[in-house]
């Protein structure tokens, strides 16, 4: 494949390093420095787009790329509000756009059994669900893209929910609370908490690797497709 990878950081670069490793090459590399070289001449020389940036510029970046016309993966959170238009812009652009809160497909194994343990929760009412997630300091929303994800899952199957918070809940919200650590890949706790017991189940990253792994087997997957797809579109889970 040949890359454009938006967003040089530490997952571009771990990006860019497996991609090396599988013979794939890197035409374009797109740091905060040289913004101007995102032009859709550059993009065009590539067969696929990777983006991990910022929530407030993603939008700008993922448009770019889909008027382009090249294949776009993201996995950077925050910006969801704008999801409706993307997805406009790819219909009119017969572009392809495939996002993920989170690439690793053990993750996204984690948020199968979320959505199973949520279901059979809806029918024990004594239990209180909550969520806690744990990055590093560097990573600039809170909560993470993938608790809100399972939060949402969660508020699905538990009839008795109506939504998310991470400030102080009323009855009928979910809480979830967030903690940033200096050097922390992620870890993710749904816990049921009653007067009795306790469930949890967790999802720990012991590095980048895996969500890097997970992006590019995206990125292979997309190359051809049409449409906006997701994690669970390619694994068929």
């Amino acid at each position: 494949m040949k890359i454009a990878i938006i967003g040089y950081g530490k997952m571009g670069k771990t990006i860019e390093n497996i991609a090396l490793k599988n013979g794939d090459n890197i035409i374009l590399r797109i740091t905060d420095e040289n913004t101007h070289e995102l032009t859709l001449e550059n993009l065009q020389k590539a067969d696929v787009a990777i983006e991990f940036t910022r929530p407030e510029v993603a939008f700008g970046n993922i448009k770019t790329c889909l008027e382009a016309g090249v294949p776009i993966v993201s996995g950077t959170t925050g910006w969801l509000s704008k999801l409706t238009e993307i997805q406009a812009i790819t219909k009119q652009n017969n572009g392809a756009f495939f996002y993920a809160s989170n690439f690793s497909v053990g993750v996204n194994i984690f948020f199968a059994l979320n959505k199973k343990l949520a279901a059979m929760m809806n029918e024990q009412p004594n239990y209180i669900a909550s969520i806690h997630e744990i990055h590093h300091t560097q990573k600039l929303d809170a909560p993470s893209g993938t608790a809100i994800t399972l939060g949402e899952d969660i508020i699905e199957n538990i009839h008795q929910l109506k939504a998310w918070t991470s400030q102080k809940k009323q009855p009928d919200e979910l809480h979830i609370t967030s903690a940033r650590i200096n050097k922390t890949p992620g870890t993710h706790i749904v816990t049921y908490t009653s007067d009795i017991d306790e469930i949890e189940i967790i999802h720990t990253a012991k590095s980048r690797e895996g969500f890097a792994q997970g992006a590019l087997m995206a990125a292979r997957w997309l190359i051809g497709k049409q449409g906006c797809f997701g994690m669970s579109d390619m694994l068929g889970m």
